[in-house]
């Protein structure tokens, strides 16, 4: 765990119901050299790999995935849920525990050839990232790196992302 930045993240037992503890990043956003020092160790990450495009997923992972794409002088692409994107989309549906879920890329997005690094602000079941990389290979993107700024490693999420590298700053190995 990237201790400099752990104690940024606020814990919020009960939230969004009874049993979960949310693991809220605003508190590490608000605060300049958290940011700062978040985006850098990311970027310092995938600098040398070629990346032309970052790809980031609705919300959280927009914040850090813009900056992030900026640092790597690669373009960014938003991934949102359906009916956000005013053009033509190509859309991905991921099972949730209840239910099913899906996202939306825009269908000129990403170019076949794309080094493409997705990232969101945390991987939990690993449903949305999975989804994520499934689009970008649709479009012929090559993945180099999937990032997250925190992994909640006892939900398993990095199962469903076999065969993709995959970098963390922070990790809870329990609730």
């Amino acid at each position: 765990m990237h201790d400099t930045l752990d104690r940024y993240v606020r814990s919020v037992p009960g939230f969004p119901k009874p049993g979960i503890v949310f693991r809220d990043i605003t508190t590490l956003l608000k605060d300049p050299g958290a940011l700062r020092e978040a985006a850098d160790l990311i970027a310092a990450r995938y600098a040398q790999s070629g990346i032309s495009k970052v790809v980031g997923v609705e919300a959280r992972g927009f914040i850090l995935g813009a900056i992030i794409a900026y640092k790597l002088g690669a373009g960014f692409v938003p991934v949102r849920k359906p009916g956000k994107l005013p053009a033509a989309t190509l859309r991905e549906s991921y099972a949730l525990e209840y239910g099913t879920d899906a996202i939306e890329i825009h269908a000129d997005a990403i170019s076949p050839g794309d080094r493409v690094l997705v990232h969101d602000d945390l991987l939990a079941t690993g449903g949305t990232a999975a989804a994520t990389c499934a689009l970008v290979e649709r479009l012929g993107g090559t993945i180099v790196g999937v990032s997250f700024l925190i992994e909640l490693a006892f939900l398993g999420g990095r199962l469903r992302l076999t065969g993709h590298n995959i970098h963390t700053l922070i990790t809870y190995n329990q609730e």
